[in-house]
């Protein structure tokens, strides 16, 4: 059996892998980058390739890099399509927006990664963790273009997206890594790309609508004015959906999508939870989708995964030259860097996804037409908006009928927000994880209570 070495192993060659690579690569580190597909299908992801956060990119693989993906810089703001209430909400989106061409965008993050120094092994699928006596992972094994292989590294980095087959095989009974993992906290997704006759009149907007269940939604994302990005998701905590069924019967309903031709297609599973309590153990550490890295409520992961690949390329580094991989301590700032930067909102917008998992779509629906624009906006991409009194006053006026709902979302925001807070104080160091979960716990109990929904985790 072949037997590499490097300093860094990262599985996965996503966003996260190739910026954890990059970085590793640019400090003049050994860093290879194991990937599952062939070298020509390498980035071909399914996403929905909406882009928010465009504008910020970590400098190991620079935004003008990527730009030669950007297809639509124009989209500026979110169209949310209400059928139940025969209404179309247009909702400002803050901060810079794009979408891109994802598998163009995959193979700019290899050739970046690559001019950094890193090495690629395609048509490589890992198969087990090696891990020695202390518990430390000092490894993996695989199969390459059909051979057995062994990679042994000081540090692996997990990239391999969501139910990482690594973290099924590594043992992590005395590490702090987040085991709380299950299938009902991913969402199901399928998505094609589709070429319309006529450029569609919503070019500037990325196009939202319910499914039949509250737990799910479509979106149509414009790459240009004639090639758009359509899809569907549902939580996988809900019956399932006939994915490519619904989204077909959506498509025939729609005057532009007439005589549209396919050009692509593909399905996949993503987190849409908390980010993971602490995605550390020894000699090893999870990245982007494989640690939660994503937006519960939009399914949005890129930028984050970028900026979680810097950071735990930064750390890696750190537990090498001070010889102490196999010392969670030294590995935490990277679970308290990914909290300060976006885990702590993420886990508030997590309250507002476990909410709609307890309510009737058609409820949500009137409630979601009835709500500021500004405010709706707040809410999906910060965790906390601001509701004073003169529009409490208003919101009920234009919400008779669904009192009874916008009083139960109004206590969940003060959940949200108190969640949030406690969040934005994760423990700068393992000793006091144990005391910061219990105190997470407890809210997250009295979030149960007051939505009534199932227990996420």
């Amino acid at each position: 059996m072949t037997t590499h070495q490097y300093d860094v192993a990262v599985v996965g060659a996503g966003t996260s892998g190739c910026y954890a690579a990059a970085t590793v690569a640019d400090a003049g580190y050994d860093v290879v980058v194991v990937e599952r597909k062939d070298a020509e299908e390498a980035g071909h992801i399914a996403c929905g390739d909406a882009l928010k956060g465009a504008s910020d990119f970590p400098e190991a693989i620079p935004k003008s890099q990527l730009e030669p993906a950007f297809t639509n810089t124009d989209v500026d703001h979110g169209r949310f399509e209400i059928p139940q209430e025969d209404t179309v909400l247009e909702i400002p989106v803050p901060g810079e927006l794009a979408v891109i061409d994802r598998w163009e965008y995959g193979r700019c993050l290899i050739e970046g990664a690559d001019e950094a120094g890193a090495e690629f092994h395609y048509d490589t699928v890992v198969q087990d963790v090696l891990q020695d006596d202390t518990g430390e992972v000092t490894g993996f094994e695989a199969i390459r273009k059909g051979d057995p292989v062994t990679y042994e590294a000081d540090i692996v980095i997990d990239g391999a997206g969501a139910l990482s087959l690594l973290q099924d095989k590594a043992d992590f009974e005395d590490a702090t890594f987040d085991t709380n993992v299950r299938y009902s906290q991913f969402c199901s997704a399928y998505r094609e790309v589709v070429e319309v006759e006529d450029p569609v009149v919503w070019d500037d907007a990325l196009v939202f609508k319910p499914t039949d269940r509250a737990a799910g939604y479509l979106w149509y994302f414009p790459r240009t004015d004639t090639e758009i990005n359509v899809g569907l998701g549902f939580q996988m905590n809900e019956e399932p959906m006939e994915l490519v069924d619904d989204l077909k019967a959506d498509l025939e309903n729609r005057a532009e999508f007439e005589g549209a031709k396919v050009k692509d297609k593909l399905g996949a599973a993503l987190p849409t939870r908390r980010p993971y309590d602490s995605a550390v153990a020894p000699g090893y550490m999870a990245v982007g989708d494989a640690a939660a890295h994503v937006n519960p409520t939009t399914g949005g992961g890129i930028a984050g995964a970028a900026y979680a690949g810097q950071y735990a390329a930064e750390q890696a580094i750190e537990a090498i030259e001070d010889d102490r991989t196999d010392d969670e301590s030294v590995l935490w700032e990277y679970n308290v860097n990914v909290m300060d930067h976006f885990g702590a909102r993420y886990a508030a917008l997590d309250v507002y996804n476990i909410f709609v998992t307890a309510q009737e779509v058609d409820d949500l629906m009137g409630l979601l037409a009835s709500l500021p624009a500004t405010n709706l906006a707040e809410a999906l991409y910060s965790g906390s908006t601001n509701v004073g009194l003169g529009l409490k006053l208003k919101t009920a006026i234009e919400s008779f009928g669904h009192w009874g709902l916008i009083y139960d979302l109004y206590r969940t925001k003060s959940l949200a927000d108190r969640l949030l807070s406690h969040y934005e104080d994760y423990p700068d160091d393992p000793s006091g994880f144990a005391a910061w979960k219990r105190e997470r716990d407890a809210i997250m109990d009295d979030i149960y209570e007051t939505t009534g929904a199932e227990p996420k985790y």
